[in-house]
């Protein structure tokens, strides 16, 4: 299963399926559709039955059911695209056999060095296999591992057909790493009851909690006027954005925060005297706090509308989406069975809030009740990015292991 899931994973990854945030096609970018169209000629090739891909790039496919029980049909995803922060072209993976735990030169010649000085969590990974990049692009773990996981989970189970199992639905989906993962994905179609996303990090991640997320969009319009002849005349916009941004409790920053605390995140400013744009995101686990949040912007943006002038000062604040627990929570036995996969495999289960995005909490909001699994991945969307073979042998196990536990709880 290791060198299977290290050939997949490697092909997968030498595609550049970079998204785009500014383009309005779905898949955003052409590479998507390539890996989509590779994607569905594998699931035809190792057997797997009603594969599918649509007009947007959305990749499904069936494991019938090999039991007379009832078992809920399950279904397991991830996502096909990598995100736009850092290259994902050209990218060359390193294979390092038993990791002794030192330094990792990426790039000799740039002089890009993976070192557990930097990165203490590598010294949990001595002994291991390790793929990593060659320093200049991202490695794409995030979430070709789960890709990679899922299709060799559904391979195992159809080499062994002694394993009993109901029918199990997976989907490759694009534009996650741009929020627009579930946008145009067809739940009716997929026919799952539950699912799972294989798209967490580090091994025993199991997550069912998201933020509840907005983003905030200000334009402040400013008079410039030639600074020798400027006084009473002039407004400056820049300014009024930094008294804007300077409003914002300090330390309610994504570099001070950590576990349940939320935050604003001053994503970009672009501005002149004339007219300045600041961008944010904003993030909480509690959904009256993430009103909060909320609240305190259009607060401050009315503050300085009167200061300066209504026109002045525009605010467009858009709920992306929601914390996903409270969808699964009446569901729970879902993250149970999980947790119980995981542990009989001899893996501990670090259960704990995503501080980031996931196709689970929108799907979750859809009607499809979606928690999250580690697929192995570290340090991702960047040049240090790097993956434990052995640990996505242990994910791909989780699957499995979790198709039999629903089988072996339906009487």
């Amino acid at each position: 299963m290791k060198q299977e899931l290290i050939e997949r994973f490697i092909r997968y990854a030498k595609v550049n399926t970079q998204s785009d945030p500014n383009s309005h096609t779905c898949p955003s970018t052409s590479g998507q559709w390539e890996l989509a169209r590779m994607l569905v000629e594998e699931l035809k090739a190792i057997g797997m039955e009603d594969v599918t891909i649509d007009d947007n790039g959305y990749v499904m496919a069936t494991l019938p059911a090999n039991t007379d029980k009832n078992v809920p049909v399950i279904g397991f995803l991830a996502h096909m695209d990598t995100a736009p922060e850092f290259t994902g072209a050209n990218v060359n993976p390193q294979l390092i056999d038993s990791y002794d735990g030192g330094d990792i030169v990426l790039n000799k010649e740039q002089g890009i060095i993976l070192s557990p000085n930097d990165f203490p969590e590598l010294a949990h990974y001595k002994g291991h296999t390790l793929i990593t990049t060659d320093g200049t692009t991202l490695l794409g773990a995030d979430d070709k591992a789960g890709i990679a996981e899922i299709m060799t989970a559904m391979n195992y189970l159809i080499q062994h057909p002694e394993i009993k199992h109901g029918k199990v639905r997976v989907a490759f989906t694009p534009d996650e790493e741009i929020g627009r993962g579930p946008h145009k994905f067809d739940v009716a179609k997929f026919g799952a009851q539950f699912a799972y996303t294989v798209d967490g990090g580090p091994l025993g991640e199991l997550e069912y909690e998201s933020f509840n997320a907005a983003e905030a969009k200000i334009t402040i319009k400013g008079k410039n006027v030639h600074p020798g002849t400027a006084k009473g005349k002039m407004i400056n916009s820049i300014k009024i954005a930094m008294e804007f941004e300077q409003q914002l409790p300090a330390h309610e920053a994504p570099e001070h925060t950590e576990g349940y605390e939320g935050f604003y995140h001053l994503l970009s400013f672009q501005g002149s005297v004339e007219e300045t744009k600041l961008h944010y995101i904003i993030r909480d686990f509690d959904r009256e706090q993430f009103e909060a949040r909320k609240a305190k912007m259009k607060e401050i943006a009315a503050s300085l509308a009167q200061k300066y002038g209504n026109d002045r000062i525009t605010l467009e604040i858009n709920d992306q989406y929601y914390n996903m627990r409270e969808k699964i929570e009446p569901v729970r036995h879902i993250v149970d069975i999980a947790h119980e996969a995981m542990t009989n495999l001899g893996i501990e289960p670090k259960v704990k809030p995503i501080r980031g995005g996931t196709d689970g909490s929108q799907l979750s909001y859809m009607g499809l009740p979606t928690p999250n699994l580690f697929a192995g991945g570290e340090n991702f969307h960047g040049r240090y990015e790097y993956i434990s073979a052995d640990n996505m042998v242990k994910a791909a196990e989780v699957i499995v292991e979790i198709i039999k536990l629903f089988e072996q709880k339906t009487s």
